[in-house]
């Protein structure tokens, strides 16, 4: 990913008219994001991903990815000062495959939630000048961060045009007023949990649940039925025919 992708792709379209020239940056850019740090960095990602979009699979008015590049100034072409967010939310907008997510192409929206996954290299940085970046500039009403690997976990909501801290609850859960859900540790993992407490679940912890559920039934259906055996079984030797009992 750390290739460029658009070589062909000039760093800016001018068009000329009577008046002045209009310059007009270009907005088919692909991503130029380095590679995620581990493993546990990239199944991080996609599990947030996943349980989202089901989560949210109803809606097609907003746009969620991951380790995409967010081009929010025509200079970023040319001087490469990129910011990709490890997660991040847009509401409101076309919810469709992209290749990157240009500013001037998208109405300048900006994201509503940022979470970015922190490790010993990035972790200055996501605290420092992506924090500053996403309150001053990006004004992202929420940014969340998590290491994957000593599990530090925190939020932050803007309020009057800075970031203030967001108070866990009981469960050490931050509240998330842009995505409705709570965001909280679960095995490690970063995860979302609906208004109800109930972990937002993935596809595979589903399809689990409704084998364990088909499972408990048949076992249920089975202990019913031994237990009509034994009872029949036990009117034959008080000499009751079960059948006359039907």
């Amino acid at each position: 990913m750390t290739a460029a992708k658009n070589p062909e792709i000039p760093a800016e379209l001018t068009i000329h008219t009577e008046a002045e020239d209009i310059i007009i940056p270009p907005s088919d850019l692909w991503s130029d994001e380095p590679p995620l740090e581990s493993d546990l960095h990239r199944e991080q990602i996609e599990l947030l991903l996943a349980c989202l979009k089901w989560w949210w699979r109803q809606r097609n008015d907003f746009y969620a990815t991951g380790n995409l590049t967010i081009y929010f100034s025509p200079e970023q072409i040319t001087t490469r000062d990129f910011r990709g967010p490890d997660f991040f939310v847009v509401k409101d907008c076309e919810n469709r495959p992209r290749k990157s997510w240009v500013l001037w192409a998208e109405k300048g929206k900006y994201p509503n939630v940022i979470i970015e996954l922190l490790s010993n290299s990035t972790a200055k940085v996501d605290k420092g000048l992506k924090f500053e970046l996403y309150q001053e500039t990006f004004r992202t009403p929420e940014y969340f961060w998590f290491h994957p690997n000593t599990l530090e976990f925190q939020g932050f909501r803007l309020v009057g045009g800075k970031y203030q801290a967001l108070e866990p609850n009981a469960q050490g859960w931050l509240w998330s007023q842009q995505l409705e859900l709570f965001l909280g540790i679960y095995e490690s993992k970063l995860r979302f949990f609906n208004v109800d407490n109930q972990l937002v679940a993935t596809p595979e912890e589903r399809a689990q649940a409704a084998e364990r559920e088909t499972k408990a039934e048949r076992q249920q259906r089975e202990l019913v039925q031994q237990q009509v055996e034994e009872l029949k079984a036990r009117l034959k030797e008080l000499g009751v025919n079960p059948e006359e009992l039907e």
